[in-house]
């Protein structure tokens, strides 16, 4: 095994599988991808359904977990991340969602020249291989990623979906296009019955280059320096009580190992606040104060209620029945099996007299146990889910304690930020008068949670607060900006701040949140990153009409 090359890739994630596939692609360079997990073996990561097995696999998932604050009641919020080839694109929602042009434009606004909406369409090109109805000019059909329309139908989604549009939302069948106000089935990140994961679509076409070398289960421990450059990192090969391994990066050492991760390894490394660092023990290479900081994440209560005059999910997944969806699914047929967890999406504001595009809502024809998605009712339900799209409140990422195998300390200070407060209480006074309409009155039954007496804005705080959890978009904890903003970590080309030959390029250098989940965004990091890496000239930016 060679303890040398030119890239060293830390993390097969959604970005670290597209580095790993752009960086050996020319054989001119030597590159070794190091991942803390297994291989992407286990059967659930490949079947849609199987992401209630992953949620909560301790094999393939970090597991980690929030502290507890104001924002939840005191409670503790499960973090999953995964832990394994694919990084979480093996054990998410398979949607697909890119989020706003308008997001990325405040990127370049906040001094990230490069990151507009214009200069980064191209790269979400490159990387797409999209199927169903598109605008060529918006979508790509060339990339390695498949993205397809939900073929699976329902009466309960299709009821939600005339619902919304009884409430004004117009019917938009490709959100990720030129707008994404709007209701439709979602788009996902499948291929027929299967899940295709990062590691499916870029790290496996790569894997036979002999230019390129991935280690599983190998746990990152530390990046080695001398005089402020990264020259390698040190791992542990299969936990704990492994073998430690020192490899040496000619040219760089690239973190992609997520928005938990690669904050936890910098300060492991000596990277972050002096004076944290310092009380844990450990000996700081580098004062950088934003190690960790700016953590945003999307924060959803979800309404349930009960079903009637319609088979639903819930009683679909128990005996015979159960047995009855998997011979459907094993000879092609809509089944589900073949399931997200989300099957209708919906973008909608807030405020009438703003109009700000500000929330998000989820229908699925299920309920779970007490809104936890990895158990289903055993009655027949269905839930409505919203959130807010640009949350303001932030959080952070610590370190614990000088052992790299601690898990760090989580606060993501949900609905810490006044605006998040009035907008998730919105949220849900927008999600009750979906699930009373007119369109679903034939399948609605009743109010399960939180139940039809909770009217007021107070009260409906306090259930986001009481029943709130992640919806699993994490980012920001190596935030890019100028370097006149004190926290941050990165530059516009993705280095990191009074360091050589280190960059972050992953979900944690995102400066402000998507209105989206976040694979599609890290994947265009891992894509957009691969070039400043390489120093190639960027794409030519899209001329829009905006």
């Amino acid at each position: 095994m060679a303890d040398n090359f030119d890239y060293i890739i830390v993390g097969a994630g959604s970005a670290g599988c597209v580095l790993a596939n752009r960086l050996s692609a020319n054989n001119k360079y030597s590159v070794c991808v190091l991942e803390a997990g297994p291989p992407d073996w286990n059967p659930f990561i490949h079947i849609p359904a199987g992401f209630m097995k992953t949620l909560v696999n301790p094999n393939v998932n970090w597991l980690f977990k929030s502290e507890p604050s104001w924002g939840t009641d005191g409670r503790v919020i499960d973090i999953p991340r995964g832990k394994t080839l694919g990084g979480s694109s093996s054990i998410n929602g398979m949607v697909f969602n890119r989020g706003q042009n308008l997001d990325f434009d405040v990127w370049a606004q906040k001094g990230n020249k490069g990151w507009s909406y214009s200069d980064l369409l191209p790269y979400f090109k490159k990387y797409e291989k999209r199927f169903g109805e598109f605008d060529d000019f918006y979508r790509g059909t060339q990339g390695e990623l498949p993205i397809t329309d939900l073929e699976y139908r329902d009466p309960l989604c299709e009821a939600f979906i005339k619902s919304a549009i009884e409430q004004g939302i117009p019917l938009n069948k490709d959100y990720n296009g030129e707008l994404q106000e709007g209701v439709s089935y979602v788009q996902r990140t499948t291929r027929g019955r299967f899940r295709v994961s990062a590691a499916k679509a870029f790290l496996n076409p790569a894997k036979s280059r002999q230019n390129l070398q991935v280690i599983t289960n190998a746990f990152v421990t530390k990046i080695n320096f001398a005089n402020k450059t990264a020259i390698g990192v040190e791992y542990l090969r299969g936990g704990r009580r492994g073998n430690k391994v020192n490899l040496t990066a000619n040219k760089e050492v690239i973190l992609s190992s997520g928005v938990i991760k690669s904050p936890h390894i910098l300060h492991m490394s000596g990277v972050g606040p002096a004076d944290e660092l310092k009380k844990i023990g450990i000996d700081v290479i580098h004062d950088l104060k934003g190690v960790g900081m700016n953590l945003r994440d999307h924060f959803a209560p979800r309404l349930t209620a009960r079903a009637k005059n319609v088979e639903t999910i819930n009683e679909k997944s128990r005996g015979l029945k159960l047995l009855k969806e998997i011979g459907k699914y094993l000879i092609g047929k809509q089944s589900i099996v073949n399931l997200s967890p989300t099957l209708v999406y919906c973008f909608w504001h807030s405020n009438e007299e703003i109009r700000n595009h500000d929330l998000q809502m989820t229908f699925t024809p299920a309920s779970y146990k007490e809104g936890v998605q990895s158990t289903l009712d055993t009655e027949p339900g269905f839930t409505v889910t919203a959130w807010q799209q640009r949350p303001e409140s932030l959080g952070w990422v610590k370190s614990k304690t000088s052992d790299p195998f601690d898990a760090p300390l989580i606060q993501p200070n949900y609905l810490d930020a006044e605006e998040d407060k009035r907008v998730v209480v919105a949220g849900l006074k927008l999600s009750r008068r979906l699930m009373y309409s007119k369109a679903l009155s034939h399948y609605f039954d009743y109010e399960v949670y939180p139940g039809i007496e909770k009217q007021s804005d107070e009260e409906l705080l306090q259930v986001a607060r009481e029943r709130g959890t992640t919806t699993y978009h994490q980012m920001g904890t190596c935030r890019m900006g100028p370097q006149s903003d004190p926290t941050a970590v990165v530059d516009n080309n993705l280095n990191v701040y009074g360091l050589k030959n280190i960059r972050v390029i992953d979900a944690s250098i995102m400066p402000t949140m998507l209105s989206a989940n976040l694979h599609s965004g890290a994947t265009l990091i891992g894509e957009k990153g691969s070039d400043l890496v390489l120093g190639n000239n960027p794409i030519e930016p899209a001329t829009l009409n905006y």
